[in-house]
């Protein structure tokens, strides 16, 4: 039986304007984030190993490792907590809806018996604290009259929960049963994150005002700040300790990430700025952050991940990204001898991927327009959008060339090249099929049936089309002749995607049922049985 090999994960989702909140696991030295209804659990020193929590009904905001390391506790934009197993059957202990709207922070208390969530809610409910089997609430807290972006547990005791917002507001409670304490106006702008130092002595809050503040972690009492020389010039997003409580890591929308010594006063002063690789784009901007061992952990606006060495932050940082919206087509092939995996994605992002290393950059495109499906052999790309044109555009390693636009009057639906002729391609549209030889139109076919999907052999001798009525249309191919031969019936559902294997030997094709069969091409007999994916 087939057994996952490798993985290759997306990124976080990000949001421009906010700070996403990643949180990490230092034992197994893996990390947490989420991205649509999913939450992926990656380890940084094994990043092709990945672990994906996908029963969420809404999109996941927020995740936390328990103190143990075991429990996993997950949170949605409809204010739901799912606490589930941290191993590969992610078994569901408990589900409860906390708030009434999106909840953006959670955290676990030190002994694993309490969850502490904030976000949107209803009159006065934007901060609730519970146990994790019961459910039953364990405080009330009064002060907020805006979202909640941040809140923190104290990692001991005596306990404290702090937390911060959009009033501008830090509020101190104490317990259990955890009440209102003091609140503490020193922000002037969004409040994003608040954290407690490992030992507990100390907790920091962050702030689109771009000031750091230091406050006592037993009174809640302000007792430094993070100093303006060599501060940030954007707002701060995102904060994280040291192991050691020494240290805080920072990031920004300046696009920077800076180290701080943090004294026994409270005071803080840079140490270290950290020069994340990119452009100096949009998307370079640094929305969350993680201090975990000896890993510092950025994340941009982008979604890429960048490791620098705690122990030596000169070392050359290593990076890893991938794709944030959802992947709409797939193409392999050898290059110098490694296999090459492009992806794309629907907001024109086409990503590669070496098998075994994985992540290997992006292809930067010239006119980044939307990719509705695309093939690729090693010097060329062939894309589709939604604009009725075919784009041919060499590929020079990991850079395009110019691209070649064709206009076939109709939008693809699917579209491949002939492997041994690369200058040959078949494109489906939702009645027929075009032949291009380079940036020509040789013919197009009106086949008089709703064409869903489409293949044409590594030979160019043949080609199969796929309907909506779930048959397989197989033609022999001569010059820009199409020959129907024969008809292939086993699919229940609409034909969503046709595949020749490299030798030419074999072909797939998919439904819409999530079924996928493998057929030998000389006999058009079935191969295996039918392949059921889980959805």
């Amino acid at each position: 039986m087939a057994q996952l090999a490798e993985t290759y994960a997306c990124v976080p989702s990000t949001e421009r304007g906010r700070g996403i909140l990643i949180s990490g696991d230092p034992k197994s030295n893996s990390i947490l984030y989420c991205n649509g209804r999913s939450v992926i659990i990656r380890y940084l020193d094994r990043p092709l190993e990945v672990s994906i929590y996908g029963e969420h009904a809404y999109h996941v905001t927020v995740a936390r490792f328990s103190p143990n390391g075991e429990w996993i506790a997950s949170a949605d934009v409809s204010g739901t907590v799912r606490i589930w197993g941290k191993h590969s059957d992610h078994v569901l202990k408990n589900e409860f809806r906390v708030l009434s709207g999106r909840i953006d922070d959670l955290q676990w208390s030190p002994d694993g018996l309490r969850i502490v969530a904030s976000g949107e809610g209803k009159g006065k409910s934007f901060v609730r604290a519970f146990m994790w089997d019961s459910g039953t609430n364990v405080g009330e807290f009064d002060g907020h009259s805006k979202r909640v972006l941040s809140c923190a547990f104290k990692p001991t005791r005596p306990f404290r929960i702090v937390t911060c917002g959009e009033d501008f507001l830090v509020n101190f409670y104490e317990g259990p049963p955890f009440k209102f304490k003091l609140s503490l106006r020193e922000h002037s702008n969004f409040v994003n994150c608040v954290r407690f130092s490992p030992d507990g002595s100390k907790f920091i809050t962050v702030s689109s005002d771009k000031k750091g503040l230091v406050y006592d972690g037993k009174t809640g009492e302000k007792i430094g700040e993070l100093s303006t020389e060599d501060g940030h010039k954007g707002s701060i997003y995102a904060v994280s300790w040291s192991p050691d409580s020494k240290q805080v890591l920072t990031v920004s929308a300046d696009k920077s990430a800076k180290i701080w010594e943090i004294s026994e006063e409270g005071n803080g002063k840079v140490k270290k700025t950290l020069a994340c690789p990119g452009s100096g784009g949009l998307e370079d901007m640094l929305v969350g952050c993680l201090w975990q061992n000896d890993h510092l952990v950025t994340v941009s606006l982008g979604g890429t991940i960048t490791l620098f060495s705690a122990s030596d932050p000169d070392k050359t940082p290593i990076s890893f990204s991938g794709h944030m919206k959802s992947i709409n087509a797939l193409s392999v092939f050898l290059q110098s001898s490694q296999k090459v995996i492009l992806s794309s994605s629907y907001d024109g992002v086409i990503v590669r991927w070496i098998q075994g290393m994985g992540y290997s950059g992006r292809l930067e495109r010239k006119d980044n327009a939307q990719i509705k499906c695309f093939a690729a052999v090693e010097e060329e790309l062939i894309t589709s959008g939604f604009d009725n044109k075919v784009r041919r555009i060499p590929l020079r390693g990991e850079q395009c060339g110019e691209a070649e636009s064709i206009d076939i009057g109709s939008q693809p639906k699917d579209l491949s090249f002939v492997l041994h002729s690369p200058e040959l391609a078949l494109i489906s549209t939702d009645s027929g099929v075009t032949m291009l030889r380079g940036p020509k139109v040789m013919s197009t076919i009106n086949l008089g049936y709703t064409v869903t999907a489409s293949a044409i052999a590594p030979d160019g001798s043949e080609a199969i089309v796929g309907g909506q009525d779930g048959k397989l249309h197989v033609f022999s191919v001569n010059g820009d002749t199409l020959t129907e031969e024969s008809i292939l019936e086993k699919h229940r559902g609409a034909i969503s995607v046709i595949r020749y294997s490299p030798d030419g030997s074999m072909f797939a094709s998919g439904d819409v049922n999530r079924e996928a069969v493998v057929w030998d091409r000389v006999s058009r007999e079935l191969i295996n049985a039918t392949i059921k994916k889980k959805s």
